[in-house]
């Protein structure tokens, strides 16, 4: 009988920090996507931002070719 109630004991300490680092990770999580929500992604870039893409008329025979070319 004994060895049973070390047992559950055990396991109830075990399952009680499992439950709160779960939490804690889970309440991280949502104060990082609030952080991230309120940032709008799509404004116009500040600074010395360059325009990296330049598209060019290119057929498509070669922009398959630069594609596997790239390994993108």
């Amino acid at each position: 009988m004994k060895h049973v109630w070390s047992f559950f004991k055990d396991t109830l300490k075990v399952l009680i920090v499992f439950v709160l680092c779960t939490s804690f990770f889970y309440m991280a999580l949502r104060m990082v996507h609030l952080e991230y929500e309120r940032m709008h992604r799509y404004d116009e870039p500040r600074g010395a931002a360059v325009k990296v893409f330049n598209q060019e008329d290119i057929s498509w025979p070669e922009r398959l070719s630069i594609f596997f070319q790239l390994g993108e």
